[in-house]
């Protein structure tokens, strides 16, 4: 199953991950004289947040969806073929409008079948071994672009290389859908439960009453806000070192394959120790802190050789730390009957950096260059950093000294009775 699992994680990350890197800079590029930064920054950013509304939505249809082809394989089939329909689509477009209206379409289809995916990694993959396909998980996030970029790179053609992209992407998710064994949902579904307003009440997941959710939200947020740099890769090539658009594609080309190798060796080595030692706080918390160097290192990197040197380094941090990210996230998840639901919420830590950083990088290169956006994002990746601390270890969910995945509302609302009620006065004799 958890092969099922990073077949269909691959194919999703192919189709959005090589356009965001390449693909879409070289599009809004050729259609556009002056401001092609900051229409890539609308583009992607607007984009990201139909991925935020998306994915949520698809997760909770999937948790009630009832199809004999089983809730989850329904998905990853609709997003798959779907949203490779609209990469194709793009490579055809003429206008930056249509890329625009185009993108935001992948963004939301493509959900679909990540919404599905998360769901089904939490379901059927063995708890002792999340740690590993977590690692497998963050590998295959790296290998999407790179298998993407490497794919196309013998196309001179730019509506072929879409459609190669478009074509890894459709195969790679039907074939996941023929590895899962699902079998379709047992009870009925309320009509209610599908109404618009009963959707959008079941979004909010109050982190007063799901600390330990709140928490590792925001460490999966923060700590992505410092990956989305690759998405500036090309920008820095192209006006950082001055490279001409062949050189360009080939510098991101290498930037990733850079990022692969220790990507690789830190997730299939945390990924594992992790399981084995039942600790996963260490690897987070090292993670994080090596793709803060490797950040630090990009905005002071003023050729190809230091930026690749910048790129391994934060590959290395990167395997480390989604090793187990995706494995304690799981173990924070506050329950059991809507986890498609939960796990959208919890994509939306990784779905919103690609919206936020977008938004902001515009304003950050223009104060400081390169060297702004690259130590912002490391200052975020510290952050996140720092709510790791109030996560609890495995084993040890219900000690106070950490956040409860769940707190009882009832207790802590008597707690809080007691603690203002008058000390009784002491009776003299």
């Amino acid at each position: 199953m958890g092969v099922a699992v990073l077949t269909s994680s691959v194919g999703a990350l192919v189709a959005l991950f090589t356009p965001v890197i390449l693909l879409l800079t070289l599009k809004i590029n050729s259609l556009t004289d002056d401001g092609a930064e900051t229409a890539f920054g609308l583009i992607t950013g607007t984009g990201s947040l139909f991925a935020l509304v998306a994915n949520p939505i698809a997760g909770r249809i999937s948790d009630r969806t009832a199809a004999r082809f089983g809730r989850r394989r329904t998905w990853i089939l609709t997003g798959a073929v779907s949203g490779s329909l609209v990469v194709v689509a793009l490579g055809f477009s003429t206008a930056i409008w249509q890329v625009a209206v185009l993108w935001f379409l992948a963004q939301t289809v493509f959900n679909f079948q990540l919404a599905a995916t998360g769901a089904l990694f939490a379901e059927q993959v063995p708890a002792e071994r999340r740690g590993t396909f977590s690692g497998l998980i963050g590998l295959m996030g790296a290998l999407g672009p790179l298998i993407g970029i490497a794919a196309i790179s013998g196309f001179s053609d730019e509506r072929a290389k879409w459609c190669v992209v478009a074509g890894l992407s459709a195969f790679l998710g039907i074939l996941s859908v023929l590895l899962v064994r699902e079998r379709p949902l047992a009870k009925t579904v309320a009509k209610a439960d599908l109404r618009p307003m009963e959707l959008l009440k079941s979004f909010w997941l109050n982190p007063r009453d799901h600390p330990a959710f709140g928490w590792v939200w925001a460490l999966r947020f923060l700590v992505t806000c410092g990956a989305a740099y690759s998405s500036y890769n090309a920008f820095f090539a192209l006006n950082r070192l001055d490279l001409s658009d062949d050189d360009a594609e080939a510098f991101v080309l290498v930037m990733a394959a850079a990022s692969v190798v220790p990507l690789a060796i830190a997730g299939m080595v945390a990924g594992p120790l992790s399981d084995r030692l039942q600790r996963q706080k260490p690897f987070l918390i090292a993670g994080g802190a090596i793709i803060a160097v490797g950040l630090v290192l990009m905005a002071i990197a003023q050729t190809q050789g230091l930026a690749y040197v910048a790129g391994a380094v934060i590959g290395l941090g990167t395997g480390t730390f989604v090793s187990v990210d995706t494995a304690i996230s799981i173990r924070m998840l506050p329950s059991t009957d809507d986890i498609g639901k939960d796990v959208g919420i919890l994509n939306l830590a990784n779905t919103l950096p690609q919206s936020v950083v977008p938004f902001i990088a515009p304003l950050l290169l223009f104060i400081g260059g390169f060297p702004a956006l690259y130590l912002s994002l490391a200052v975020l990746v510290v952050a996140g950093i720092a709510t790791v601390f109030r996560l609890p270890e495995i084993g040890r969910e219900g000690d106070p000294r950490w956040a409860p995945i769940t707190r009882d509302r009832a207790q802590v609302a008597r707690a809080a009775a007691r603690a203002h009620e008058p000390i009784p006065s002491k009776e003299t004799p």
